[in-house]
């Protein structure tokens, strides 16, 4: 019996020499000189999960890298290692300086041999990414506009067994190009210092130097190829010959999303119940200032006068109460709803460290993974809320009432966050994340409502309108009010009181002016004009991270 053991040990440990496992990608990997190997010829196989190697194609001016950006957010995102190479940037890198369209003309022979320079440096990288970093998915943000230079790179994925997706934006809309020339190009790095007027007219020659040899993806000739066509920014798509899962994945991404205006905000419930005992979890209502903060949500969002606005909550009664202040219909998902603290819910963090001081520290190891027993993780509620992101993409102008790890997935999200930054992203109670699609980005503004500086101010408001619209006050006095504003915001805001700070009405017309000049810049006297409603607008910076 232990020969036959030692000698089946023997032979798996053989085995093991011959073959070894990629952790990441759960693969098994012939060695070069194994027999696998060479009955399978000179390209490597092309297994289920092969990486992927996302083409972009299409003239300037048609969104390539805009997609490109939200697809490799997208999927990392979602737990997919990905990465964009921007063939631009090695150009700018290997010319150093533009001089004009001239560049991108055909009949250019230099020119055209520092352009295939620039894409084998980018191939090589991607080359890095995919096998020597284990990345899942590179997108090659380029032009592609021939067959010759579309060839080029299929014979490096061949080589590599890579699979590829083409992923063509076609835009014959004036409108649409003259926008996008507009809000990205003339503002690129190739124009720094550029006149507007005279950058509008090089960039569409450098557009037509790319018609005369641009050969859109063939439905015949490439038939055998998997590619997406996305015609007008959205308005028609043509699909062939999706591969795989994460094909799939980004063939339904890309057919949610649009470029038209809107704004997304983002905001935690009220005050619940036992936010104020500090306790986790559970299915609590509103505290007073819970339903206060509900109150002033309302007023503000009517201010807005947004007509088509919907409303999202989450299953749990702290959001539902805090969405009947707006007087609207509201939606409610399952999917908003709170991360699942398993046995861990309605506790505090002192009794989860008390009673499972083992879970209490693998939690802050690995906030974004741990999961709580019989509960979820922070992975888990991603995935959770991938329908909402999707939907989220589809409509304009949307508030959703949610949950801190939930808003910290969303934020994620649209910030561009990773995995080891998404748990830490500071959400907190009483405050609106307003955010508004830009080229390539967010512009996110915060609108928060202290509801201790609120009582504070508005006390100063009564005892001004018992005295009179607009008193003076001695230096004293400002001091003493300026400290205790001071430190109404730093106890309940954590606001660095360098930064600025803008108090506007929310109601009326009336802004406070006088009152912030005179909280950063200390006059001989001070005036305060009157408001009746109040609310605070904080740069989105401070709010990122906790300090």
């Amino acid at each position: 019996m232990d020969r036959e053991a030692a000698s089946q040990a023997e032979e798996m440990s053989k085995s093991q020499a011959t073959l070894t496992q990629n952790p990441l990608e759960k693969t098994w990997v012939p060695w070069m000189k194994s027999r696998l190997n060479k009955r399978r010829g000179s390209s490597v196989p092309q297994f289920t999960n092969s990486p992927t190697l996302i083409v972009m194609v299409g003239l300037p001016a048609r969104g390539k890298t805009y997609i490109s950006k939200k697809l490799t957010r997208y999927l990392n995102w979602i737990g997919v290692s990905t990465k964009a190479f921007n063939v631009g940037e090695y150009r700018r890198e290997a010319t150093r300086s533009y001089n004009s369209y001239e560049f991108f003309s055909p009949d250019n022979t230099e020119a055209m041999e520092i352009r295939k320079t620039c894409v084998a440096a980018a191939l090589k990288d991607v080359f890095t990414y995919l096998t020597r970093y284990q990345g899942q998915v590179a997108v090659f943000d380029a032009t592609n506009t021939t067959p010759e230079r579309r060839q080029v790179i299929l014979s490096f994925a061949k080589d590599n067994g890579y699979k590829v997706f083409f992923v063509e934006s076609i835009c014959d809309d004036p409108e649409i190009i003259a926008e996008n020339i507009k809000q990205v190009k003339l503002t690129s790095p190739d124009y720094t210092d550029c006149d507007k007027e005279e950058a509008l007219v090089d960039f569409l020659k450098r557009i037509e130097c790319y018609q005369q040899t641009y050969i859109p993806l063939d439905d015949d000739t490439d038939r055998n190829l998997s590619y997406i066509k996305i015609f007008n920014v959205g308005s028609r798509y043509l699909v062939n010959k999706v591969q795989d899962h994460i094909q799939s994945r980004i063939v339904y991404y890309l057919m949610n999303i649009h470029v038209t205006p809107r704004s997304i905000y983002l905001c935690r419930h009220g005050e619940s119940e036992l936010n104020l005992l500090g306790r986790i979890g559970g299915d609590p209502g509103l505290s007073h200032r819970g339903t206060k903060f509900a109150s002033a949500l309302g007023d503000y969002m009517r201010d807005q006068s947004i007509s088509d606005l919907k409303v999202w909550t989450s299953h749990m009664r702290r959001t539902i109460q805090t969405a009947e202040f707006l007087g609207v219909q509201y939606e409610q998902w399952k999917a908003l709803n709170e991360i699942d603290a398993g046995v861990c819910e309605e506790m505090t963090y002192e009794e989860i460290q008390e009673h499972f001081p083992e879970e209490f520290a693998l939690r802050d190891q690995d906030k974004y993974r741990y999961r709580y027993p019989k509960g979820e993780s922070y992975e888990d509620l991603v995935h959770r809320l991938e329908p909402v992101i999707m939907e989220l993409e589809r409509q304009e102008n949307v508030l959703v009432i949610c949950h801190q790890a939930a808003m910290r997935c969303l934020l994620a999200y649209f910030l561009n966050k990773s995995d080891d930054e998404l748990p830490y992203l500071k959400c907190p109670l009483h405050t609106v994340l307003k955010l508004t699609p830009i080229a390539y980005g967010q512009s996110l503004l915060c609108l928060s409502f202290p509801l201790y500086l609120l009582s504070f101010i508005c006390k100063i408001i009564c005892w001004f309108k018992t005295s009179g619209l607009k008193r003076s006050m001695s230096v004293f006095r400002y001091l003493q009010i300026r400290h205790v504003v001071k430190q109404s915001i730093n106890q309940f805001q954590q606001l660095n009181v360098s930064d600025k700070v803008l108090i506007k009405a929310s109601t009326s017309k009336n802004l406070i002016s006088n009152f912030v000049r005179c909280f950063y810049r200390p006059p001989t006297t001070a005036h305060i004009k009157c408001a009746d409603d109040i609310g605070i607008e904080i740069p989105i910076s401070l709010w990122l991270r906790d300090p």
